[in-house]
């Protein structure tokens, strides 16, 4: 790793015409108390999370660091470090932070660990579309922008694409786009989900299978690999993937042969294979559950989906989209007054599915926004009294500590944390009404929310909304 002489040159992004000047920074952790080498993770466009849960972006081996305990995003300003709700705090020396612009080489203590940011070299240039639609897709935002222009270049080749996001963000709607820009767009779009399916039946779902392969097997079926010849075939969910299927799926992607159960011959290949997971690939590899050949191997081209909270100025635009395919078609003006500014405070858990769910219930049923809206009030008022005894650590250039006065009233703060304090208070109140009228059973929650029976659980356990 080489530093730089001039830090403050390398943190802030700019925009220059069609591409965006990214800083080249890493997020190093030094586990407390843990053996083996330094942790070292890049900062590009998305933020990274750091925590001790597998699905964080840096999983630290370390039982003081809470499950998801702060994230770190490149900012206008410099590299934002934001602790989310750690039980055992982020800290500058005896000072505790909750959010700051962290300067490199300025190393902040979480649980027993330190963590900081090395300036690595000399700024990335990221390539920015043109157009803010990609298909029947909508992103105005510098990362949609430069997911579309990423994309553009590589959805005319045959080349294995892997799509890394959250539960909802889209990527089915993107393999989909993916295949429409291809030249196997005349052929068939095929989509395989690997958390939809038994464990034991996969392999012949995925390869077929010929008469007497197995128990039961009294013909042939041809697998979805045959299915999809000469189009596109998505695998969703690839990180629940048997370990013990992944080094067929590698030599079937390698050779361009695959062979049914029960065959003693094979046959041709002719599939673009699309792989789409919401878990952190990388984590897996290193617990010995996910082959890192085949990670290799699916992840020519790698694309990270932002979550919607990070791209928060397609919002609106997503609203208009789903307003304009409801029946009938409808507008912003149909909407409740005062329903965008709550919408977009939203930190949006279940992500686009959520949001597209949400505006349908707006429409049928506009009275919805009022009674948020009271509950926020509400929330306010215990969040208020909560975080009033709490100051908010600000790192000035130098590293040094600048406390804030404590927080009382959001609109006497700055816009982005008021927006921040009031996203963690519409989410919590929601997600507890939700589980109220559910009489607090998980599985109807979600559906209720329109989002992952996952998601409910770690929404539930991060807001402490056990039944009491």
């Amino acid at each position: 790793m080489t530093g730089t002489a001039d830090p403050s040159a390398t943190l802030a992004a700019t925009l220059q015409g069609q591409t965006l000047e990214l800083p080249s920074v890493s997020v190093i952790v030094n586990p407390g108390g843990a053996e083996g080498p330094v942790i070292e993770a890049p900062l590009g466009m998305n933020p990274l999370r750091v925590g001790t849960g597998a699905d964080c972006d840096i999983v630290v081996p370390d039982p003081r660091v809470s499950r998801v305990h702060a994230e770190l995003r490149i900012t206008e300003h410099g590299v934002l470090f934001r602790d989310l709700g750690s039980k055992n705090g982020s800290f500058l020396g005896q000072v505790r932070v909750f959010e700051a612009i962290l300067p490199p080489h300025v190393a902040l203590r979480i649980g027993g660990s330190d963590l900081s940011i090395m300036a690595t070299g000399s700024r990335v240039v990221v390539p920015l579309s043109t157009s803010e639609q990609w298909g029947s897709i909508v992103g105005r935002s510098l990362a949609m922008r430069a997911l579309f222009a990423k994309l553009l270049r590589a959805s005319p080749t045959d080349a294995t694409i892997l799509l890394l996001g959250e539960s909802g963000t889209g990527k089915e709607v993107l393999a989909r786009e993916i295949h429409a820009h291809s030249r196997r767009k005349d052929g068939p779009f095929v989509i395989f989900d690997c958390a939809g399916v038994a464990p034991n039946l996969i392999e012949s779902e995925l390869f077929g299978y010929v008469r007497g392969a197995f128990t039961g097997a009294s013909g042939e079926r041809e697998g979805l690999l045959a299915e999809a010849a000469g189009g596109t075939l998505f695998i969703d969910e690839i990180g629940e993937l048997p370990l013990d299927l992944q080094p067929k799926l590698l030599r079937a992607l390698e050779s361009r042969q695959y062979r049914r159960l029960g065959a003693n011959t094979y046959g041709d290949l002719d599939v673009r294979v699309v792989a789409a997971t919401h878990r952190n690939l990388k984590a897996k590899i290193a617990e010995g559950s996910f082959r890192e050949d085949l990670y290799y191997r699916l992840a020519v081209v790698e694309i990270a989906v932002p979550a919607l909270r990070d791209r928060r100025d397609d919002i609106q635009p997503l609203v208009e989209r789903f307003l304009s395919v409801q029946n009938p078609p409808r507008t912003l003006s149909d909407l409740p007054p005062n329903t965008m500014p709550l919408l977009e405070a939203h930190d949006w858990p279940g992500n686009v599915r959520e949001l597209r769910n949400m505006v349908t219930r707006l429409v049928l049923f506009p009275d919805l926004v009022a009674e948020l809206g009271a509950a926020l009030g509400v929330e306010r008022k215990g969040a208020g009294a909560r975080l009033a005894a709490a100051t908010k650590g600000k790192l000035a250039a130098g590293g040094a500590v600048v406390p804030s006065e404590p927080v009382a009233h959001l609109m006497d703060m700055p816009l982005p944390e008021a927006r921040e304090m009031l996203m963690e208070q519409f989410e919590r109140a929601y997600v507890t009404r939700r589980l109220e009228q559910s009489r607090y059973n998980i599985s109807r929650a979600a559906e209720a929310m329109g989002v992952s029976r996952q998601l409910a659980h770690r929404l539930v356990d991060r807001y402490g909304l056990k039944p009491k």
